[in-house]
């Protein structure tokens, strides 16, 4: 009996610890959390992936690391500290930094070059890591990309707006050009301007008010 108690607890303390580094990735709002022995450490902006490809959901250690990596599949990308976590899927750093916040990759998780630099030493020195992948909530996504559709809109009616006033602004111009120059009559309604009727059959009489 004493035996199997022994043997029980050996195997209680010899199973693999969890991962103390974990990196939680929210594909909804494009952060991912880091957390070091369950306390949240950092919290980054990131780029998954965009309309037409998939950053998959899921709980995934950390199979390879590579500091430098190339994509062969994409043109050879360069890929700097990345951390495989699913077949091809890796958090990598990008230098497409301005996207960062908004999906924009082909299923890769990016981060910026220190941000990456920084989780890829955290995990070498915890001994491994895993990687969560959320879709969080949908509301929220639905904001990201409704906030990107409104500024598109907003784009295009501006643009849209400054063509009619430029369209409408050379019909003027060419309306005023092809308008054909009479010399200018003016009214006088004064007795004692000159009188263009003199001498004429009128017999001389001046009307009140004539025009010249």
């Amino acid at each position: 009996m004493r035996l199997t108690i022994y043997a029980l607890a050996l195997c209680l303390f010899s199973a693999p610890a969890s991962a103390s580094v974990v990196a939680r990735v929210d594909n909804a709002t494009q952060r991912m959390t880091v957390l070091v022995n369950g306390a949240p450490t950092y919290s980054w902006p990131v780029s998954t992936a965009r309309r037409g490809y998939r950053t998959p959901a899921g709980s995934y250690g950390v199979q390879r690391m590579e500091r430098m990596w190339y994509s062969r599949k994409y043109h050879m990308s360069p890929m700097p500290h990345a951390l495989f976590f699913r077949g091809g899927y890796a958090i990598h750093g990008t230098y497409s930094i301005r996207q960062l916040g908004r999906p924009a990759s082909h299923g890769c998780v990016r981060l910026s070059p220190g941000h990456a630099s920084t989780l890829f030493a955290l995990v070498r020195q915890h001994g491994g890591g895993r990687v969560v992948v959320t879709n969080g909530a949908p509301a929220a996504y639905a904001h990201l990309r409704g906030a990107h559709v409104r500024s598109a809109h907003v784009r295009r009616a501006h643009l849209r707006s400054a063509h009619v006033r430029s369209y409408r602004a050379a019909r003027i111009h060419r309306a005023v050009a092809r308008r054909p120059m009479y010399p200018v009559r003016t009214y006088s309604a004064d007795p004692w301007m000159a009188n263009p009727y003199a001498g004429q059959s009128s017999g001389g009489y001046a009307p009140f008010g004539f025009w010249y």
